[in-house]
């Protein structure tokens, strides 16, 4: 359990791992809470969901309103809360190549051991939730990822290049031009394909394992082992914040109504489990080793 904690490094054999198509499995994060709460639950690592972090932190949709700031404030946090890798999700990298460089360096020094990057025009637009998303050229996606993949420090912070293309054909294409530019992982959308053939194809044409994000039919019609075939990381990104968005809205409605909690819709957690998982025994030993001279 981290208490004061700053960013450690990920596991050493991670990237090895991600590339060997070992599969890593991870469920997004929106917060240093619910980071903790998927490496708890015993994920293999933690992306932080940009759709999830524009919801929790602004209360606003997943169109890049935040800034890198901001975005870079909740990855720092939950990179300080937890022991395993972490995914960052830097949306376009918030700029050209040259600020691509400046974001991924960043994002790496705040304790991410992987960066997703995708092909939009900036302000991106969330694929499902909108239509009519619009994509760069692939040359400057290309260079934009090239300038990536030269920025890093550590050769092991992964580069995971999502394409938001939805046509299949076009979407290998730029995955193989992705990988020659320097992307470890390719990371298609989920409406460019609709069976698991059509992933087989990309996996084989890029020569990289993909980077899933679990939503739509990858989540309710692949198996984990079908998963396996393909992805080197499988994400459910959604997952935990819809979870506790239905459980919040449930529980505050009857609460709103009855002005009572005896009734709740949803168990909550008991209190002192809370204190336990959240770190106050810790505290309390920090306090009675450091602060000698508190009654």
């Amino acid at each position: 359990m981290n208490v004061i904690n700053t960013p450690g490094a990920a596991p050493t054999d991670w990237a090895d791992r991600v590339r060997s198509q070992k599969t890593v499995w991870a469920a997004g994060a929106y917060d240093a809470m619910s980071a903790r709460l998927i490496e708890e639950a015993g994920f293999d690592a933690v992306m932080t969901s940009g759709f999830g972090i524009s919801a929790s932190f602004l209360g606003e949709p997943d169109a890049e309103l935040y800034t890198m700031t901001e975005n870079l404030t909740v990855v720092r946090n939950v990179a300080g809360a937890i022991n395993v890798p972490l995914v960052a999700d830097i949306d376009t990298g918030y700029g050209n190549a040259i600020n691509v460089m400046r974001t991924v360096r960043e994002f790496e020094a705040a304790g991410a051991s992987a960066v997703i990057l995708e092909d939009q025009l900036a302000p991106k637009r969330c694929p499902i939730c909108v239509g009519g998303v619009e994509v760069i050229s692939s040359e400057e996606a290309e260079a934009k990822i090239a300038a990536a993949a030269a920025a890093r420090r550590n050769p092991d912070t992964l580069i995971v290049a999502r394409t938001d293309v939805v046509d299949p054909a076009e979407a290998i294409a730029r995955g193989k031009a992705y990988v020659a530019a320097g992307a470890d992982i390719i990371q298609p959308i989920s409406k460019c394909f609709s069976s698991i053939d059509g992933l087989r194809a990309m996996r084989e044409g890029c020569g990289v394992p993909l980077s899933l994000q679990l939503l739509g039919w990858l989540e309710k019609d692949l198996s984990p082992d079908e998963v396996a075939e393909v992805a080197g990381l499988a994400t459910f990104p959604l997952v935990p914040l819809m979870t506790a968005a239905k459980a919040l809205r449930e529980n505050l409605e009857v609460l709103a109504r009855d002005r009572s909690a005896a009734a709740l819709p949803r168990p909550v957690v008991a209190h002192n489990d809370f204190i336990d998982f959240i770190g106050f025994p810790q505290i309390e030993e920090l306090q009675m080793k450091y602060l000698k001279d508190r009654p």
